[in-house]
């Protein structure tokens, strides 16, 4: 076997790979010598075919696999010799497209290398970690809103017209073309009025409504309506109205905490401290994250593989276009040329993306098993019903396995950098802390 280097050019890498036809045919030879002792023919007791008949039966069959493994084994050998690992899949071709048999295989193999990672001091990278205490008045809002969830309704005094907030409780009967159709009836039905439960037009059309009214609410079902016999239809419901109630906050005590698994109010607002102060938490991971990326762009540079950039540059192109352009729900639109400005976010994206990937290597970063099945498992929430079928289709895919594994090991890498970085606590307020995560969103 020959290899010849025919490209080298920054990180594009070409070689000419020559298999000898005396190495293919020992290949072939190998394989049947592999196989004899399981083959039975006519005339000769199992594993006593000749070679020289297996070669004449099977010798084309196996002259594929073989070519396919003499080529393989010479890329594993010439990157494990060289050291390169290559952006993506390398591009393989025959070069001598007549070939037969007992000629010599020629095979060019062309490639974009992976950069050297130049090292990086993490000790020596500043961050400043943002901490945000829950206060007594943010926890007061919380518990506020909280007791908003699980309010209760009161009777109006008689005679009370109902307004928006209000609950009405009511028979009905809907028709279209004066018939009554299936799901459109119902007794003593609770209707928040404003919450948007009902047919657009349907609430407002009984605000005022008293306790002994019969009210015809006139509505026009929506085009994309779910049931198709409906949809789009001219509906009339016939309302009478039994009782007409005023919300009324839940009261802030002991019973309203065991409502939400507290053993009392105390309990409950230490419970909302927690999780606020959780969610500031996170808040302030992702901007201390932003920091650390901008400060490890500044610190490395290094040439990056063309066909990784491009990829890169075409896909935030896309992305960003379909942001732009919302009603185009499809792929069926012109070809998005990248700008300077997308090129530059893919190269600082492609970068850090290798940058992190060697240090999560060097580190031997992992992501378990355990930590992919949750993050399965969470993605599976997401199609009730069908959670067995996506969790198997995901078993099945390795590259939707890769897409939930890269974010979790990114992480962890992330965490990994912080724990060797210079850590600073910066204690501020809530509406600072959301200046900054806001500040995110804007870049």
């Amino acid at each position: 076997m020959q290899v010849t280097e025919t490209l080298n050019e920054g990180l594009k890498r070409g070689y000419a790979i020559t298999v000898s036809a005396a190495e293919l045919d020992d290949k072939v030879n190998e394989k049947l010598a592999e196989a004899q002792p399981e083959v039975e023919m006519k005339g000769f007791r199992k594993g006593k075919v000749p070679m020289a008949l297996l070669k004449k039966q099977f010798g084309q069959r196996m002259m594929g696999e073989a070519m396919q493994e003499t080529i393989d084994g010479a890329m594993a050998k010439h990157f494990e010799d060289s050291g390169d690992r290559p952006a993506v899949q390398p591009e393989v071709k025959m070069t001598n497209e007549d070939w037969k048999e007992g000629d010599d295989i020629e095979v060019a193999m062309t490639y974009e290398a992976l950069p050297a990672i130049p090292d990086v001091d993490l000790s020596v990278v500043e961050l400043e970690k943002l901490v945000v205490k829950a206060g007594d008045a943010d926890v007061d809002e919380a518990l506020g809103n909280l007791a908003e969830t699980a309010k209760d309704f009161g009777d109006r005094e008689d005679g009370a017209a109902a307004e928006n907030g209000d609950q009405v409780v009511m028979d009905f009967v809907g028709k279209v073309d004066g018939e009554a159709f299936e799901g459109g009836s119902a007794e003593d039905f609770p209707l928040e009025l404003g919450s948007g439960s009902f047919i657009p037009g349907f609430e407002e059309q009984l605000v005022g409504v008293k306790a002994g009214d019969v009210k015809d609410a006139n509505v026009t079902f929506p085009e994309e309506y779910h049931a198709e016999a409906l949809a789009g239809k001219d509906a009339v419901f016939t309302c009478t109205i039994k009782a007409v109630k005023a919300p009324k906050a839940a009261e802030l005590d002991d019973e309203l905490a065991k409502k939400f698994g507290a053993e009392d109010l105390d309990g409950l607002k230490g419970q909302i401290r927690e999780r606020l102060e959780a969610e500031y938490a996170g808040a302030a991971r992702a901007v201390m994250k932003r920091g650390l990326l901008d400060k490890l762009d500044e610190l490395v540079s290094f040439e990056l593989p063309s066909v990784l950039l491009d990829a890169e540059a075409k896909q935030i192109a896309h992305q960003l276009w379909h942001e732009e352009n919302p009603e185009v729900e499809g792929h069926d639109h012109p070809e998005i040329e990248p700008t300077e400005e997308h090129t530059a976010l893919a190269a600082r994206r492609v970068r850090l993306g290798l940058l992190l990937a060697e240090l999560g290597q060097k580190a031997e970063v992992e992501v378990s098993d355990a930590e992919m099945t949750q993050a399965i498992m969470q993605q599976a929430r997401q199609y009730p019903g069908q959670e067995r079928q996506f969790f198997e289709f995901v078993q099945q895919n390795a590259q939707m396995q890769q897409q939930l594994r890269a974010p979790i090991f990114e992480d962890k890498v992330i965490d990994y950098v912080f724990e060797l970085a210079q850590v600073t606590d910066k204690e501020v307020s809530k509406d600072d802390l959301q200046k900054a995560v806001e500040a995110l969103e804007d870049e």
